[in-house]
């Protein structure tokens, strides 16, 4: 089976910057997932997620991302450069950047990489998801959903939403 990796980026401390993370924990937290497929919960770890990128067939990363749009607006790109056009908004933008250009250079980039990404409306310390963002959590969802399935990948409702104690963070950190 192929490696599928999924990797939710950003800081939950800084509202809409934590978009990435908040929309793994979500799935995480709502679907089982096949034994190939591992989400990890990237926040701010830069180039410790190299090892991640690099044992990834597929790898579908979630973000917060400005692209110039509107507050809230989704932006999909089925294949990622490894480096970004985009306008950097976070500390750990342009380091995972560079992540995916060292595992180029490697010869190590996943076979197919997407990104699923909300545009920000505020990143103030402290603050949850704007209203904008936290209404994308679904959308987001639905479209790694989608992106998945197409890979080959069928995940399973959860009856029970899985909690977030301090051991299934562990486990998303990997």
């Amino acid at each position: 089976m192929e490696a599928v990796v999924i990797i939710g980026l950003g800081n939950i401390l800084y509202g809409d910057e934590g978009y990435g993370v908040r929309l793994a924990q979500n799935l995480y937290s709502h679907w089982d997932f096949p034994d190939h497929v591992d989400i990890v919960d990237g926040g701010t770890q830069g180039q410790t997620l190299l090892t991640h990128v690099e044992r990834a067939d597929k790898l579908l990363v979630l973000d917060a991302v400005d692209f110039g749009l509107e507050p809230g607006q989704m932006v999909l790109r089925d294949q990622v450069p490894a480096y970004l056009t985009a306008q950097k908004i976070g500390p750990h933008q342009n380091s995972f950047s560079e992540v995916l250009g060292l595992a180029t250079l490697r010869g190590n980039m996943p076979d197919h990489c997407a990104l699923i990404g909300a545009q920000p409306a505020a990143m103030t310390l402290g603050a949850p998801l704007s209203p904008a963002v936290a209404q994308c959590l679904n959308k987001g969802e639905d479209m790694a959903l989608e992106i998945l399935r197409r890979w080959g990948v069928e995940p399973v409702r959860r009856n029970d939403p899985r909690r977030l104690s301090a051991s299934a963070l562990d486990a998303l950190l990997q």
